[in-house]
């Protein structure tokens, strides 16, 4: 987590003997000092001082030296403009802020203040990791999003904004919940209060969250001052309207507000009223199980090997975020659930109607991130381009709904939903027929390089293209009519000091002399041999011609800004039909999913339940699969508040060898949680789930050096926090709890976990084990069941059956797994010896200390040869007869 980033005010610069231009540079540097500045100079970003020295490492671009200030050199280093996001995207990544300082007049408008005006420069964004919103600084499939943390009066609040697509959520929770909060969102930059890093749970909370860090200033956070602040942002005289916001949530926001005002340079982003979700709304998930469970990410971080991975079939970018956003924070209320899954059965039940959304989709273009860089001032024609795309597809799309008469038939209500978003109003169709006529095909990136307008959209814009392009055969033209007119042979001609003027000879101009003023010939010039005449409708041509092209680019831009303003003005109607595609897309691709792998629908009510029969760990069947080797499903069996008399369990020891497939049991059982939840099919053959409010896995080691944590002490702080939150209505899986310290002390840890959560907590519950000790439980409490994972001997190997099955394991089979991992055989065979004495009954009572285990191990004595080995050596294969390898066979099993 960062160091705080607040600063007391910077005083202003001494500008004594700089330059006007470093005093420029310098007042930016002072308006944020944390950043560095990409100060704008011709056609590159100058970096200078510490900045330039800070780039020139991360960015391996030269560190060169230009001018004194104060007798010292100044060092400096350079970007060019054209490549700027390449290098911007490097920064962001290592974790640095950019504030870029851009001229905001041309060099002519500069001169127009004095010969010796420099081109005035101001800050006009700074570039922080969680607000970025060009496509080639963002991960089109991923949400990049900025949280800010507020606590009052002992609660907590967590306002995030995806500043890319415009959409803003609120969560108010429980200090407690802070952590799975912050989480579910994994936000790249969190904002915080300076006093935030006293508080050592808030300071928990915010390095479990995989952003960066930054601190504002504590008055930032005050509720008057903030609320006043989200009003401005959104324009609105109050927040009522909004909802009736927690003292805490109205600070988060604030603090929000405050950062976008200073990164956005005062432009006002368009932005989605605040979602608020209470911390009932969703499953919560802790930083570990997530991390325990790879649920968006793989515990290195990457995305390929996560359950997001393996079941994303979604064909648009918004699609991919919005089923991330589903895995990532599952539904607690079974009835919003099962609303998702009707949606999701709905498609499953029309192949053909999901197959021609799904190719509509794959054509749509990601609208709402388009709106929010038009909103913001950085999108262009291309942008433009997208919200045609999506708005005809979108058109499209309703159209393959047909509406039956039919309740049985009739799409649900999610999918009605999204249909009802998708049917545009009469200001979005004229926005869309206003594209579709004025828009080329394949516009160009930037607006200031014209051309993507279409002909004979504007006939003055055309004319100006006509004067630019085609400026010889105009000139042709009113020579043509010139000579009609005067019978004069007039020439076109062109120079410096007169522009375009007509010249004919003395001889041929003396009848044009004699017309007198009534002439249109206005005469200009009489050299030696040539007289020089003009007209009006030349003269006129002449200041055409030569501001064609600028005039031509002005009018492009002024339409430009008039269909961005249009856009604008329909932000909010353009993001819900960004959200409806991007819902249907995510929930067709489950659908897409779902028929691939023969996933069914869960039943999901209120009860206490967890029952799946023949479940499939997601992840691990389809690496199998693609290995092709088949997987092995698994029943499992739960109840929180199981009957009198009933032989449902609440909690559940598994034991077995390692490798048996105990971590694989435990998790697939955790993500088909997940699954159900977030609205989607489960690989079973059946599955019951009453909903579950918190799920928690304590599955794999891991320590935490920086903080000072052993494997053993990080294994307790998450046991802990399991025992003190969990609920009758949550559900577990804990592996191997006590392992990292001594046998007793691990085996008296472990049996008074699994008493206080069954006895306690009464949460439903997986655990496993390699103190065999605890199958006794089952004998001691109610609802206690042994479940252990199946393996088998055979000719002294060990073969794994990845079976769950009734019963506790005899022994784990250590040895045998250290042989097949390919430890020596001289190690192998001292442990199966020590092994073999400390399970002898002659050893039960003995010391361990009796035992040798420092001595040098004794080489491994001869094997002793047999009857059979001996005859079996005898043999000469090749020298037999057949009649003579019978006979021989014969006398061997004689031996045996």
């Amino acid at each position: 987590m960062n160091a705080p980033l607040s600063h007391p005010p910077t005083a202003a610069p001494d500008l004594e003997g700089v330059t006007p231009v470093m005093a420029q540079y310098l007042a930016a540097k002072s308006a944020q000092p944390d950043a560095i500045v990409f100060f704008r100079m011709g056609d590159f970003y100058e970096l200078f001082f510490q900045d330039a020295e800070i780039a020139s490492g991360l960015l391996g671009i030269t560190l060169t030296k230009r001018g004194k200030l104060r007798g010292e050199d100044i060092p400096m280093a350079g970007v060019p403009v054209h490549a700027m996001d390449g290098y911007l995207a490097r920064l962001i990544r290592a974790g640095q802020r950019v504030a870029i300082c851009d001229q905001i007049e041309t060099p002519a408008e500069a001169k127009k203040r004095g010969s010796k005006s420099i081109v005035a420069r101001d800050i006009v964004r700074v570039v922080t990791p969680g607000t970025l919103t060009e496509d080639t600084l963002l991960d089109a499939r991923g949400a990049n999003r900025l949280a800010a943390v507020a606590v009052r009066k002992g609660r907590a609040a967590v306002a995030v904004v995806e500043l890319s697509a415009g959409v803003v959520d609120s969560v108010a929770c429980d200090l407690a919940d802070l952590a799975a909060t912050l989480a579910a969102f994994r936000p790249s930059e969190v904002l915080v209060t300076d006093k935030a890093f006293s508080d050592a749970d808030l300071k928990a909370a915010l390095d479990g969250s995989g952003g960066i860090v930054q601190a504002l200033a504590s008055a930032v956070a005050e509720p008057q001052a903030a609320r006043g602040r989200v009003e401005r942002l959104y324009g609105v005289s109050s927040l009522d309207g909004f909802g009736a916001f927690e003292e805490a949530e109205v600070s988060a926001l604030g603090l929000m507000a405050a950062y976008l005002e200073t990164t956005q340079a005062g432009r006002i982003p368009a932005l989605t009223p605040p979602r608020r979700s209470g911390e009932t709304g969703f499953l919560a998930i802790d930083p570990a199980t997530r991390q325990s469970l790879e649920i968006d990410r793989t515990q290195r971080g990457e995305r390929e090997g996560s359950l997001l991975a393996c079941i994303d079939r979604t064909v648009t970018s918004g699609g991919a975020r919005s089923l991330a956003e589903r895995i990532a924070r599952p539904l607690r209320d079974p009835v919003l659930i099962n609303d998702g899954l009707d949606a999701v059965e709905w498609l499953l039940e029309r192949r053909d109607l999901r197959r021609d959304l799904r190719a509509g989709l794959r054509a749509s273009a990601d609208v709402a991130r388009a709106v929010s860089r038009l909103a913001l001032g950085r999108g262009g024609p291309r942008d433009l381009a997208a919200i045609r795309q999506g708005l005809t597809i979108a058109e499209a799309i309703a159209g393959l709904f047909v509406a039956s008469p039919n309740p049985l038939t009739a799409p649900p209500a999610r999918i009605l939903g999204c249909l009802d978003r998708l049917t545009l109003s009469p200001e979005l169709s004229r926005l869309m027929l206003d594209l579709a006529e004025g828009l080329i095909e394949e516009p160009p990136h930037l607006a200031r390089d014209g051309g993507f307008v279409r002909p004979g959209h504007r006939p003055e814009l055309d004319a100006a293209r006509t004067l630019r392009d085609d400026s010889r055969r105009v000139v042709a033209d009113l020579e043509a009519r010139a000579v009609a007119d005067s019978g004069v042979p007039f020439k076109i001609k062109h120079n410096a000091v007169l522009g375009y003027f007509l010249e004919t000879t003395a001889k041929h101009a003396e009848p044009l002399f004699r017309a007198g003023p009534e002439s249109p010939f206005i005469h200009r010039q009489t050299l030696a041999a040539q007289v020089r005449f003009t007209t009006v409708e030349l003269s006129e041509l002449d200041a055409k011609i030569s501001q064609a092209g600028h005039r031509a680019l002005a009018m492009e831009g002024e339409i430009f800004e008039a269909w961005r303003g249009q856009t604008q003005s329909l932000a909010h109607p353009l993001q819900a039909v960004a959200d409806a595609l991007a819902e249907l897309d995510a929930t067709a691709a489950l659908a897409e999913w779902a028929e691939e792998v023969g996933a069914v629908r869960p039943v999901v009510d209120s009860s206490l339940t967890f029952e799946v029969q023949a479940g499939r760990h997601p992840v691990v069947e389809a690496a199998v699969k693609k290995a092709g080797d088949p997987f092995t499903p698994n029943d499992c069996k739960l109840d929180g508040a199981p009957l009198a008399g009933s032989d449902c369990p609440r909690l559940s020891i598994v034991t077995g060898p390692n490798m048996a497939g105990k971590s694989t049991f435990l998790r697939q059982n955790a993500l088909l949680v997940v699954l159900a939840q977030a609205g989607s099919f489960v690989p079973a053959r059946s599955m019951r789930l009453g909903s579950v409010d918190r799920l928690f896995s304590r599955v794999g080691a891991g320590d935490d050096l920086a903080r000072g944590r052993s494997t053993f002490m990080m294994e307790m702080v998450e046991t802990a926090a399991i025992l003190t939150q969990a609920t009758p209505q949550s559900f577990i899986v804990l592996d191997e709890i006590g392992r990292g310290t001594a046998t007793y002390d691990g085996l008296a840890i472990a049996w008074a976990c699994a008493e206080a959560l069954h006895e306690t907590n009464r949460a439903r519950t997986l655990f496993a084990t390699h103190y065999h000790e605890l199958a006794r439980l089952e004998e001691r409490l109610d609802h206690v069941s042994n479940l252990s994972m199946k393996a088998r001997e055979w000719n002294g190997e060990l073969v794994f059956l990845h079976e769950a099955g009734p019963g506790a394991a005899d022994r784990s089979y250590g040895v045998q797994v250290a042989k097949l991992a390919g430890v020596p055989a001289s190690v192998v065979a001292r442990a199966r010896s020590v092994l073999d004495r400390l399970e002898s009954e002659k050893a039960a009572n003995a010391r361990l200390d009796d035992l040798p285990l420092f001595a040098v191990a004794e080489p491994a004595p001869a094997p002793i040869s047999s009857a059979v080995d001996d005859a079996v050596a005898a043999l000469d294969p090749d020298a037999m007869s057949p009649r003579e390898a019978l006979e021989a066979l014969y006398r061997l099993k004689a031996l045996r």
